[in-house]
């Protein structure tokens, strides 16, 4: 049996790889201990802000095996989406490198599904669920335990060979496998590049953030106006936001991914200042058909922009 464990494992790494992915590390499904009280106190703390869905699912959150029956495994998986080009106006309102190309949901979850078909094809029957980014599924301490990085002090999942500009995913299966090394070791080391960059402060401590203070939060999750004190300090940011990943030393390992479905449009790319401030609900739905950026609705973009333009 632990012959076909290892076999399995080794399938399903090559098939990931194949389809594009960029990591694939396994863990053992179970409670996460060391996560429960950080998660707790995070909470308690409120600094989740609005965003009333973190206290959902406390208990799956930290359990999937209460999220898939009789889960044993957890496999992690990333996907670069780190792009060739960024906006050519510097003055442009900025959208977080991610948002680029199409909604990542429906590209990871085409890719998830491909790899749960293969292993009911190649390895025998197995009942799972995929996850990405939507369900109460703590990624980045699972891809920790799955030996694919470590957790920086900006909360990002960290990589040694790619740095942090990734999606993460799951597949949770009630398939026993061979079980990656957690990752032991943080490689920040005295560097607080990020948490010196943050014009907002919303780095509180080493992998502590408040969501309230984040540009992210305030650009995408709020959906009331964005509070006065942030004035001159949202750095031209319009969706999301990269300033913690961008001066992050390991990031100078992050290479263009070859993702067909991330490749972000000329005209979104080549939109100036100007374009921006003037930017119509007609445009905005052509422009954001498929991408992440609906989410906040035109309406939400328009609150960002408006904001840009007369707080900065």
């Amino acid at each position: 049996m632990t012959g076909n464990k290892a076999k399995y494992s080794r399938l399903i790494k090559e098939e990931a790889l194949r389809l594009g992915f960029m990591q694939c590390g396994i863990a053992a499904a179970g409670f996460l201990e060391e996560e429960a009280p950080r998660l707790e106190k995070w909470l308690n703390n409120n600094h989740h802000g609005k965003m009333a869905y973190m206290e959902n699912h406390f208990d799956k959150r930290l359990d999937p095996r209460l999220l898939v029956e009789g889960a044993r495994s957890v496999i992690s998986l990333t996907l670069n989406y780190y792009p060739e080009n960024g906006q050519a106006d510097p003055n442009a309102p900025k959208i977080s490198k991610y948002a680029f190309g199409m909604d990542y949901h429906q590209v990871i979850k085409d890719k998830l599904s491909q790899l749960y078909h293969f292993i009911s094809a190649n390895i025998g029957e197995v009942s799972g669920r995929a996850f990405v980014d939507s369900a109460p599924v703590l990624d980045r301490a699972w891809a920790k335990r799955a030996g694919i990085g470590w957790i920086g002090k900006n909360s990002n999942l960290i990589s040694r060979k790619n740095g942090s500009f990734f999606f993460l995913a799951e597949l949770i299966i009630d398939l026993e496998l061979e079980y990656d090394q957690p990752f032991a070791t943080d490689h920040c080391g005295t560097c607080t590049k990020c948490m010196d960059a943050c014009p907002t402060e919303a780095i509180l401590s080493p992998a502590v953030i408040d969501a309230k203070k984040c540009i992210s939060y305030l650009t995408i999750e709020l959906k009331e106006e964005i509070p006065d004190h942030f004035s001159g300090k949202m750095d031209n940011w319009m969706f999301g936001c990269d300033i913690c990943q961008d001066v992050c030393p390991w990031n100078r390992f992050s290479a263009p991914h070859t993702e067909p479905g991330f490749q972000a449009s000329e005209t979104l790319l080549n939109m100036k200042r100007e374009d921006w401030m003037d930017i119509t609900e007609e445009v905005f739905k052509q422009l954001f058909k498929h991408s992440a950026v609906k989410r906040t609705k035109f309406k939400g973009l328009s609150r960002n922009i408006d904001f840009i333009r007369n707080r900065s």
